[in-house]
């Protein structure tokens, strides 16, 4: 995803504005940023998509994977190219040194940020799905998203409390009513759930096929893309 240029990022260029990069200003200043020739304009119109980032935030047992899994294979059936950053799929990899501190939390969603952003250049689909509990890590998210152009919906998929403990998918509600799980979001660990959404998806109220029905609408009526129209401005 770095470009087709083989010259050294030294050799590239001077350093460029950090509101090119997005994320926080990194900690050495003997870097400069590579320019590619391939555009995100260019990437969209081989793809004939535009590339986007879908956070879907909520407590744990809420449906977010359930939601997830089912925009991908939806969009894959019409065509386009998606892909799902779940969070247990990255803590086994990407994110597998951190803990749930509440600044290990904020490092994960950062990173999954930083990594949805480069996908979405690349044209793709990005479809995250992580509880993301800190509204200030979700908000640094959007703000990356917007300095790189990239399009960003924020979904709260939003059950109650009980009705998450009661589906309870994974076990884990048991646990940390017991005290096997310390720091679990929505029992000792604070969940702030977003005040504007691009959508909320109330699964608890709603059948999961009305829910996916709203959410591929949203994704598809969002990321609409005229490819012959972009080819002849």
């Amino acid at each position: 995803m770095s470009g087709t240029s083989n010259t050294p990022s030294l050799a590239s260029g001077p350093a460029a504005p950090a509101t090119t990069k997005g994320g926080s200003l990194p900690e050495s200043t003997h870097i400069t940023w590579t320019i590619t020739r391939v555009t995100d304009a260019m990437r969209a119109e081989r793809l004939g998509q535009r590339g986007a980032v879908i956070w879907m935030t909520g407590l744990s047992g809420s449906g977010k994977s359930t939601m997830a899994v089912g925009l991908d294979a939806r969009l894959h059936e019409l065509g386009r190219a998606s892909y799902i950053l779940d969070g247990d799929n990255l803590r086994h990899g990407l994110c597998c040194d951190l803990g749930f501190s509440s600044s290990d939390r904020t490092e994960n969603i950062r990173r999954t940020g930083e990594v949805a952003c480069l996908m979405a250049q690349a044209g793709l689909i990005v479809i995250c799905s992580l509880i993301s509990p800190f509204a200030a890590d979700r908000k640094l998210v959007r703000e990356s998203c917007i300095r790189r152009g990239i399009n960003f919906l924020e979904i709260y998929v939003n059950a109650p409390l009980d009705v998450c403990e009661n589906r309870d998918p994974k076990g884990l509600y048991h646990k940390a009513r017991q005290g096997k799980i310390q720091g679990f979001t929505g029992i000792d660990s604070p969940y702030e759930a977003p005040s504007n959404p691009d959508l909320e998806l109330r699964t608890d109220l709603k059948p999961l096929n009305l829910c996916l029905d709203l959410l591929s609408k949203m994704v598809l009526d969002s990321n609409s893309y005229d490819k012959g129209a972009a080819h002849h401005k």
